[in-house]
């Protein structure tokens, strides 16, 4: 079969590549750029543990390298510190935790890594895939598509036709796959602006990353943000007033050395000011993220970043919805419309997270406006920035997809565990089928659905002693007849789940059912709703009901770039539902937007 082509080589459009490989389909990556991205020390990405495990399997060595897993959290109001959190820096870490210090539940540590250190890693990565081809100098002219595939035209020095099985656009915030599909990019322009800094000082809680709100000095602003990374190196954020002036060298410096002073005792500490920049956050949906064979990824598909949430985090994410699903269709393992249910859940996810995140701004920036609506709201804006920063509740938690067409039909066999259908497994240590005990997020990722068995006392024993023993031969010969490709592990313990528990696991981590015992048709029917093969109407709200307007799958099939700037203008003059804001157009004329 043609390859898939992905459109964009940024760490999105590289991770894509690299999990397709994972499970054996191939890809061409057009890159419009060269191949080596210009160090910045001020441009840094934050992955939540998930991630940051997800970005390592794909073979990225940066991540352990050149990335730094924080060892807490601190928030500060005035001279007063709010909270403190210590991080989880083995492999596991929850989902579910507590600040409680009695309780044994601690946060998985995020990390924090150069933007340019990571897309390095990841193309070390593809220089080592046969599967991978990457082709720079590639800029991307026109796409059309049929029954059976894409074909995409670049130009650039190796300009030609390119023929692919579906096309991904992860060329970020000015897509030209976007525009060429003619959909349409709604949403709010300059949400946030934050100056940013990047230097190596020495401060005084080494490896924590501290929020400080309402700093006691005159000009420091309403909120600063420190984030360490190796070597003794610092990313600082200052939050900025909506419409302040330009960000002069010397107001910087200014601000870099009052800062500092005041976080040490009032004497600036020696530094070395590596970088700096002015980061504009835009908060923007697109309304379609697959036309036919033609899908969006990253920023392409949505732009996001205010009160701590992190927009490569959530790009990820769409890799690691997508992939699986691109791959079992690609492989003939499923039905096309399983593709569905990526715009489905990625969609519904960022929108959630974009209509938090703006109803959170008035009541954190002193508007008061929709606070009452967002769950959590009445804590106050220290725990509504908290759960951005921490990475849960509304702004921060990793997506669960209860209400996905993908959804299993219930059962009598069913039962609740401690993980809520749709949502993230824990990361519990497992026994796989070749006698290692390994983490259960180490074998995600392989287009493979996961059956898991909870049998307490497995753990101490060699598993020749109790694989044919028990329910294991029955659960065995019912994972072989499920309609996709299956991997039977074992653990001694899941979080609320009972004694000889089965649990079924997608290949991107999400829960799809849990059950009493071995119950083979059930675990069958689970499975093949969760391929696509039994999809289910699921309810939309009006920002997920397509446009009469937009263009469908067989208009959009051939559109040329000044085409799509026509259409585009006409469809953008409508507002979204959800993010009412300007045109796209205002992207093009934002010159501060040189940090992320």
């Amino acid at each position: 079969m043609d390859p898939v082509i992905i459109v964009g080589a940024g760490p999105v459009g590289l991770a894509l590549s690299l999990a397709l490989a994972a499970q054996g389909v191939p890809s061409v990556v057009l890159d419009e750029t060269s191949d080596k991205e210009e160090p910045r020390p001020a441009r840094t990405v934050v992955l939540r543990a998930d991630m940051a495990a997800l970005v390592e399997r794909l073979g990225c060595a940066t991540v352990r390298d050149e990335g730094l897993r924080w060892v807490g959290w601190r928030g500060t109001q005035r001279r007063r510190q709010t909270r403190r959190v210590a991080f989880d820096l083995g492999l596991g870490g929850t989902e579910e935790w507590s600040e409680d210090p009695a309780s044994p539940a601690a946060p998985a540590a995020p990390l924090h890594i150069p933007q340019h250190a990571l897309t390095r890693g990841l193309r070390d990565a593809i220089a080592r895939e046969p599967l991978v081809r990457l082709v720079t100098g590639s800029r991307l002219d026109e796409v059309e598509q049929d029954r059976t595939g894409v074909v995409a035209r670049t130009r650039g020095p190796e300009g030609t036709w390119w023929r692919g099985s579906h096309l991904v656009g992860c060329d970020g915030a000015r897509s030209t796959v976007r525009k060429l599909l003619g959909v349409r990019f709604p949403g709010r322009t300059a949400v946030e602006r934050h100056a940013v800094a990047a230097l190596r000082t020495e401060l005084p809680w080494p490896g924590e990353s501290l929020l400080h709100r309402q700093p006691p000095w005159r000009g420091a602003g309403e909120e600063i943000t420190a984030r360490p990374l190796p070597d003794g190196v610092w990313r600082i954020d200052w939050l900025l007033p909506p419409r302040g002036d330009l960000v002069t060298p010397d107001a910087l410096v200014t601000r870099i050395r009052e800062t500092l002073a005041d976080w040490c005792e009032g004497t600036t500490p020696p530094y070395e000011l590596l970088d700096t920049g002015v980061h504009t956050l835009h908060h923007r949906l697109a309304r379609r993220w697959r036309v036919d064979r033609v899908l969006l990824a990253g920023d392409a598909a949505h732009l996001l970043g205010a009160i701590g949430t992190q927009g490569l985090d959530e790009g990820l994410r769409d890799v690691d919805n997508l992939a699986w699903k691109l791959s079992l269709v690609w492989h003939r393992a499923a039905p096309d419309a399983l593709l569905d249910s990526y715009q489905s859940e990625r969609r519904t996810a960022v929108a959630a997270r974009l209509r938090a995140a703006d109803q959170a701004l008035p009541a954190l920036r002193g508007g008061g406006g929709l606070r009452h609506y967002l769950p959590g709201a009445m804590r106050g804006p220290d725990a509504l920035l908290a759960d951005g920063h921490l990475g849960r509740g509304p702004l921060g938690a990793s997506p669960a997809h209860p209400h996905s067409p993908l959804a299993a039909p219930f059962t009598e066999g069913m039962i609740p565990v401690g993980t809520p259908l749709g949502a993230p497994v824990e990361d519990v240590r497992v026994t796989a089928p070749d006698d290692t005990t390994v983490r259960l997020r180490d074998r995600l990722g392989q287009a493979r659905f996961l059956v898991l068995l909870v049998a307490p006392g497995t753990g101490v024993w060699e598993r020749r002693h109790w694989r044919t023993a028990g329910l294991m031969p029955r659960l065995e010969e019912a994972a072989e007849a499920l309609p996709v490709a299956s991997e039977v592990l074992v653990t001694d313990a899941y979080p609320g789940a009972p004694a000889h528990a089965v649990l079924l696991v997608r290949p991107d981590g999400h829960l799809v059912a849990a059950f009493a015992g071995v119950r083979p048709e059930e675990l069958r029917a689970a499975a093949d709703a969760a391929r696509g093969a039994a999809p289910r109407e699921t309810p939309e709200g009006p920002e997920d009901q397509e446009n009469p307007e937009e263009p469908s799958g067989k208009k959009a099939r051939a559109r040329t770039a000044g085409n799509a700037g026509t259409a585009g203008s006409a469809a953008e003059a409508e507002l979204s539902v959800e993010l009412p804001a300007p045109a796209e157009a205002s992207l093009g004329h934002d010159r501060t937007a040189d940090v992320h």
